[in-house]
């Protein structure tokens, strides 16, 4: 019996600049989602799509296209901008611990699906072609569907702020918008139509791209709210328009992120590329902050829920994440030794992946998961402190500690930091041996030598004992 198919599109990055912050939340939330399905048994066709070609400054209908402009401003080809900002964005999205996608279709390498999919829209009468450039015609499409329900926008309230501009004479309406843009003489990028030499609109792509992959209906649609209008009412207008179904049985939108407590952007001088906040350089920044922090950061939220990067915020979510994954490794090394049953730790241990599995599946709520990870870790403390893990059943200890790793590394996508696998691997190796040596000196009762050592290693390490072990972690300095 073959597993259920689900499809999945995720809205992807416009590459022409650096990945920023403002990526890596829609691609971290539905890498969990990505995970989630996948570990549930379904069959997961998950679509990321690269916007090469069509969107414009502004998200206008006039003006310059975002890669041509910085083609222009770098004088290369815009394809080498292209290639240049993908690799960048494939290297963060791999620091971050993202899976790639089942498929990542390009906007250019789909003109010939776009076209198809205008001349259905035209021949059913939905869109009309002025000066060689095709519109939707919303106010038609009115007659036969509601334009604006997945946002709540009401069309007459649109058009009483919608102010003009350039090219609005070719439109019959100001809130249509454009499926084909007939090319200037100075634009670069530009395909044969049927209609003019030119290219496609930002919205057309998507609605073509995952007709292609994952058919005229498919299950899940995902990006930032800001995509919610417009691109992603267009989306469903294109998509009623040319076949007469919804597109989407399920709309996920990440909320969006402010840096404190303001929006970023570059006018405010608060905007933060991943690069930067990796390596510290950027002058809102006291330090740099791992990928892994970031990712713990974002999933510490619902993912409908807004967050506020802060330096403060981010340190706590680095000490949380760096405290979560010192549990990990601890109950990693644990093996299961008792003799009695506590019936209130039997019980919270049992219930952990119950608990777990309610949070993902109540629109995959990864704060609650990490709240419930944090609940339980006083029990694998005190299985640590004592050498022993007295008060739960074999079954259950065995249970939790395969859910425990299953959740942390497999659903939640956490690399965990291991503290004897420092970056520096003789330092690492000096460690060991240094705490061989104190060993061996407590062993012949040289109380002295043994607590010098220990004094010494706890200026660059963390130093945890136990009643049989010693383990310890590298000192992140600030």
């Amino acid at each position: 019996m073959h597993p259920p198919f689900v499809g999945m599109y995720l809205c992807g990055p416009t590459v022409y600049g650096d990945a920023h912050l403002g990526h890596a939340r829609p691609a971290v939330t539905f890498d969990v989602v990505f995970r989630y399905l996948t570990y549930l048994g379904y069959k997961v066709r998950y679509i990321r799509n690269i916007t090469d070609v069509g969107h414009l400054e502004n998200d206008a209908d006039e003006g310059e296209d975002k890669i041509e402009k910085k083609a222009r401003l770098d004088k290369v080809e815009p394809m080498e901008i292209v290639q240049r900002y993908t690799i960048d964005y494939h290297r963060n999205m791999r620091q971050l611990n993202v899976k790639p996608p089942s498929i990542e279709p390009r906007a250019s390498g789909h003109i010939i699906e776009q076209i198809f999919m205008i001349e259905k829209i035209i021949e059913h009468g939905y869109a009309y072609i002025s000066e060689g450039s095709v519109y939707f015609d919303v106010k038609r499409f009115e007659k036969d569907y509601p334009y604006g329900e997945l946002s709540g926008r009401v069309t007459e309230d649109l058009q009483h702020n919608t102010r003009a501009l350039d090219g609005q004479s070719e439109k019959r309406n100001p809130l249509d918008f454009a499926l084909w843009k007939k090319a200037s003489p100075e634009h670069i990028m530009h395909w044969p139509s049927p209609w003019s030499e030119g290219f496609p609109g930002w919205h057309i792509e998507c609605s073509a791209m995952s007709a292609k992959y994952l058919g005229e209906t498919f299950d899940i649609h995902g990006g930032g709210m800001d995509l919610l209008f417009p691109h992603h009412e267009c989306e469903i207008a294109q998509s009623l328009g040319a076949n007469g179904k919804q597109p989407v049985r399920y709309w996920m939108h990440n909320n969006m992120l402010t840096i404190n407590g303001q929006k970023m952007g570059k006018s405010l001088n608060n905007f933060i590329t991943l690069d930067e906040l990796f390596s510290g350089n950027h002058h809102l920044l006291e330090k740099p902050y791992s990928a892994m922090a970031l990712r713990f950061c974002m999933l510490q939220s619902q993912y409908r829920n807004p967050i506020d990067f802060s330096n403060k915020g981010l340190q706590d979510a680095e000490k949380a994440y760096q405290k979560l994954s010192e549990i990990y490794l601890l109950l990693k090394e644990m093996n299961w030794s008792g003799t009695s049953i506590d019936p209130d730790m039997e019980k919270a241990l049992s219930s952990f992946e119950k608990e777990c599995l309610d949070a993902m599946n109540d629109d995959i709520n990864t704060a609650i998961v990490i709240s419930n990870m944090f609940k339980v870790s006083s029990y694998v403390n005190t299985f640590y402190a004592s050498g022993k893990t007295e008060g739960v059943s074999k079954e259950t200890f065995e249970k939790f500690k395969n859910t425990f790793s299953i959740f942390f590394t497999e659903l939640l996508g956490l690399l965990p930091e291991e503290g004897n696998k420092n970056n520096d691997e003789d330092f690492g190796k000096l460690v060991d041996s240094l705490l061989d040596l104190r060993n061996e000196a407590k062993k012949k009762k040289d109380f002295s030598l043994a607590d010098s050592i220990r004094n010494i290693l706890s200026k660059f390490v963390v130093l945890q004992d136990s009643a049989d072990k010693t383990i310890w972690k590298y000192e992140r300095k600030k």
